[in-house]
């Protein structure tokens, strides 16, 4: 039997490209959805037409972040940064930007960590970035190297001798290496939603820093860029 691993999965570029190489490495993945408190429910239906069709086990669980707002991605009278170039966006890491929700990849990840304790696995996936966007500080490899220590001083596994791993593939990989990536494994780039303010038709809104960061890797990449865009988008 193939060993266990729980991805961390959105429904967006990052997470699909983990879920496909947790396949890849051997694993038999749990993927793990949350309904957050989201300003839209579009990437968790992605989600889940995605794991279907990878035929692998998707648990979607209730947390409600947006009681505690503070984050343009739960809190609606927080708009949603928009850009007309890539150019504009802060990718130095010296501000973080409105789109951070805090203690967002810490609670995924403690959610993470049960459902690894419970099913039997020693691995998670999570698709942080630290190159191409660096501006969360929760998706920094101290962040990560931090976690998995705290995961195997405060689990049962953990103290009996099974080291829990926190993967993170794509940690230090530009979006056009992430993409590339990707493409060598078969994914299939436009069932996945990366936007953070999708329009109501469901397409990507192009202006928000996730469209526009995605569009450049893929550009990056010299490959096609298969997004739905709104047809009605429009910058902020």
């Amino acid at each position: 039997m193939r060993p266990r691993a729980v991805v961390l999965f959105s429904g967006g570029l990052d997470s699909t490209t983990c879920l496909s190489i947790a396949k890849v490495e051997g694993f038999d993945p749990i993927a793990l959805s949350f309904h957050y408190g989201q300003r839209h429910t579009n990437e968790i239906e992605c989600a889940a037409l995605i794991a279907s069709a990878a035929g692998v086990e998707h648990l979607i669980t209730e947390i409600d972040l947006a009681a505690f707002g503070g984050s343009a991605l739960v809190d609606h009278s927080i708009d949603v940064p928009k850009h007309n170039d890539v150019s504009e966006i802060d990718e130095s890491g010296s501000t973080i930007p409105a789109t951070y929700v805090p203690a967002r990849n810490t609670i995924f990840l403690s959610f993470a960590l049960a459902v690894a304790e419970v099913r039997g696995a020693n691995d998670i996936y999570i698709g942080v970035n630290a190159v191409d966007y660096s501006g969360y500080p929760d998706c920094r490899p101290e962040f990560i190297e931090s976690f998995q220590a705290m995961a195997n001083l405060a689990t049962r596994v953990g103290v009996e001798g099974n080291q829990l791993r926190i993967r993170t593939p794509l940690l230090q990989l530009t979006k056009a290496q992430i993409i590339a990536r990707g493409i060598e494994l078969g994914v299939e780039y436009g069932e996945t939603l990366s936007c953070y303010d999708p329009a109501a038709d469901g397409g990507a809104c192009r202006y928000c820093d996730a469209c526009l960061l995605r569009a450049r890797g893929f550009f990056d990449a010299g490959i096609a860029d298969p997004t739905r865009y709104s047809v009605t988008s429009k910058r902020g």
